[in-house]
C-alpha cells in the first residue's frame, strides 16, 4: 500500500494525505479526484470538508469548474515545508530557536547534514557580493 493510499490516522495526517494528492496533480483536482486518489474508504463529505478548511487556511486555492470546485496547492511541497519550519522556529526566542535547531541537526543523518551543507553553500554562492 502506498503512503497516500493508507487511511490517515489523525486530522493532520488526513490533511497531509490530501495535500500529497494535490501536489501529485498540480493542474487541479476535484473532491472526487482526491477521494479516489486516497483509496481510504473516507466519505466524500469528509474530503470536501478537509479541502474547504485548507482553502480557508490559504494552503490551497479553488476555482469553480462547472458545478464543482477544482483545488490546487497554493505552494509547492518544498515551499510549504519551508513555511511550516519558519513558522515553528519563528515562534521561539533566539536562544530556544538555536537549541531547537541543534536538537534537529543532532538527530539528522549524515545525508541530511550533507544536504544542509550543500544548501548553505548554494545560498552563499547566490548572495550578491
Amino acid at each position: 500500500m502506498t503512503r497516500s493510499a493508507r487511511k490517515p490516522a489523525a486530522k493532520g495526517d488526513l490533511e497531509r494525505s490530501v495535500m500529497e494528492q494535490l501536489w501529485d496533480h498540480p493542474d487541479g483536482s476535484s473532491v472526487r479526484d482526491v477521494l479516489e486518489g486516497l483509496d481510504s474508504g473516507l466519505a466524500y463529505t469528509t474530503v470536501m470538508t478537509v479541502l474547504d478548511r485548507l482553502a480557508k487556511k490559504g494552503v490551497v486555492t479553488r476555482e469553480r469548474d462547472g458545478r464543482a470546485w477544482r483545488y490546487r496547492p497554493s505552494a509547492s511541497r518544498e515551499e510549504q515545508t519551508a513555511r511550516v519550519l519558519r513558522d515553528a522556529l519563528g515562534e521561539l526566542p533566539a536562544p530556544q530557536r538555536r537549541e531547537a535547531m541543534l536538537h534537529f541537526l543532532g538527530e539528522s543523518s549524515p545525508d541530511e547534514l550533507a544536504d544542509l551543507r550543500a544548501a548553505l553553500a548554494q545560498l552563499e554562492a547566490d548572495q550578491p557580493r
